[in-house]
């Protein structure tokens, strides 16, 4: 009965834990990219916080498209962080929820 009651309770708390995350999209506007291969870096920087979902970069207008967890990544800071800290530093140009 305990053992029951306990699974109950972990599959509330896991789906309901689901529920409460939600997708968000930032756009990033990119300083420092000057090559083919810098949007690359910078996809690359973005796909290793966890979290993110999906990730454009737009070489022409130097910006990235980030789609991430909002649970998961606590704010956007951690995604210019992690931009800043492959050499190309960026703030967010816009966001949608």
């Amino acid at each position: 009965m305990k053992t029951k009651i306990l699974l109950l309770f972990f599959a509330f708390a896991v789906t309901s834990g689901a529920a409460l995350a939600a997708s968000r999209t930032v756009t990033l506007d990119v300083q420092n990219m000057t090559c083919a291969v810098c949007p690359i870096t910078v996809k690359k920087a973005l796909e290793h916080v966890s979290g993110v979902q999906q990730v454009t970069v737009d070489y022409a207008s130097k910006t990235a498209t980030v789609e991430f967890d909002d649970a998961t990544v606590s704010s956007p800071d951690q995604l210019t962080e992690a931009t800043k800290n492959a050499g190309y530093p960026s703030s967010v140009k816009a966001e949608k929820k």
